[in-house]
């Protein structure tokens, strides 16, 4: 990767997690802990040779969600960029939305039980959470560890994506961002991996992409999103690396899980 020089707008690049065992299954996975599938290792290993193909791209610091298929996609996709030795930031804010009482549920099988049109109100709508895990469900994360310097009344109980928007901004005001006007000083770029609705939380601010539109928004596993940014953070151009064709059929693969 080639370095740039001072004075260059800085560059964000955003990579959902390779494909993981739940997406293998089709299930509603959210906050629950899964690793990635042998696809998914390869997905994140191509990730990372996209990003070793962008000549002017250098990459100097990594964020990613505290959640497992998270994490190794970064590091396989940093180890095939030889990048491995960037410094790194982890944050729950970064998570997958939380999909409530669906988490674990065959997302066919619940598209059949509820029909087509509630799945997708609970999956792509903007204010509309799946129903909450029941008080002391297994499946709650309030005594996983990797939370437990989270405030109990931060873990929830279910999301959409509005809640998802509320918890990212912050720390993308506050963190990524301030890596961002840090690095534009010497050139460099923010590598940010996290999941499906944390990345469209995210593509929604800094696009100023509406409600209504977000919701037809799919984000391919394992290819990454390069935006380049003015000194204020406004997008100046954004799009997939590689094949845009591939990343199309990703996205469109995305959208048919839930059948």
């Amino acid at each position: 990767m080639g370095l740039r020089y001072a004075g260059f707008v800085p560059d964000l690049i955003l990579l959902r997690h390779g494909r993981s065992e739940w997406n293998e299954r089709n299930l509603f996975t959210g906050w629950q802990d899964v690793d990635l599938t042998t696809q998914g290792e390869a997905e994140a290993t191509a990730a990372g040779l996209l990003l070793a193909g962008e000549t002017d791209l250098d990459l100097r610091v990594l964020h990613t969600s505290v959640l497992t298929r998270a994490i190794r996609t970064a590091e396989l996709a940093l180890h095939a960029a030889q990048r491995s030795w960037l410094p790194v930031h982890r944050s729950w804010r970064l998570n997958e939305r939380h999909y409530g009482d669906l988490t674990g549920r065959d997302k066919k099988e619940t598209t059949e039980k509820f029909g087509a049109d509630q799945v997708k109100l609970w999956r792509r709508s903007y204010d509309v959470p799946p129903p909450p895990l029941p008080e002391g469900d297994e499946r709650s994360n309030t005594s996983d560890p990797r939370y437990r310097d989270v405030p109990r009344a931060f873990i929830p109980a279910t999301e959409c994506l509005k809640d998802v928007v509320a918890r990212v901004t912050p720390y993308f005001r506050d963190v990524v961002g301030e890596d961002l006007r840090r690095e534009a000083v010497h050139g460099g770029a923010v590598l940010v991996v996290a999941h499906g609705n944390s990345l469209r939380a995210l593509r929604m601010m800094l696009e100023q992409i509406s409600e209504d539109r977000i919701a037809e928004l799919e984000i391919p596993t394992g290819i990454p999103y390069r935006i380049v940014l003015d000194p204020e953070l406004n997008v100046l151009r954004a799009g997939y690396l590689g094949d845009p064709a591939a990343a199309a059929e990703a996205a469109a693969a995305v959208a048919r899980q839930a059948g």
